[in-house]
């Protein structure tokens, strides 16, 4: 019964974005602490740097495979897109965070948030569309 349940619930796209989601971010969290506890980089800055591309590079492969599979186009096509897709993000982000901390001087924790919910909408559209498109 449990297990009928939950492969109806991967039936939806949306529900295996968060969860390739969720399993990118406990992977990038993994190596930070990695790199900043085992490997003993000095700078957290290059140690988030280290986890973000290999967290981004789960979140791929996850999305390749898991959350848009069935996809003919070449993977490195595909990467590239990625890419700039997560590059844009993260500008959008900066920019969120800009005009709602710096410019209109409120909560930055808030406009943490509302930049984290704009990536994840843009994210999935971007690769169900974009990306990953059939």
């Amino acid at each position: 019964m449990m297990t009928l349940a939950i492969s109806n619930l991967l039936r939806y796209q949306p529900v295996r974005y968060v969860i390739n989601g969720l399993v990118a971010t406990c992977v990038s969290y993994a190596v930070l602490n990695a790199c900043i506890h085992l490997a003993h980089v000095p700078s957290a800055g290059v140690a988030n740097f280290i986890a973000a591309v290999i967290g981004i590079t789960v979140s791929f492969l996850g999305s390749r495979h898991f959350v848009f599979p069935g996809t003919s186009e070449s993977v490195w096509h595909q990467l590239a897109r990625f890419w700039v897709l997560y590059a844009v993000l993260a500008l959008l982000q900066a920019a969120v965070l800009f005009v709602w901390t710096d410019v209109a001087r409120l909560d930055y924790r808030v406009g943490f948030l509302i930049g984290t919910f704009l990536q994840m909408v843009c994210s999935y559209f971007g690769g169900k569309h974009w990306v990953f498109k059939r």
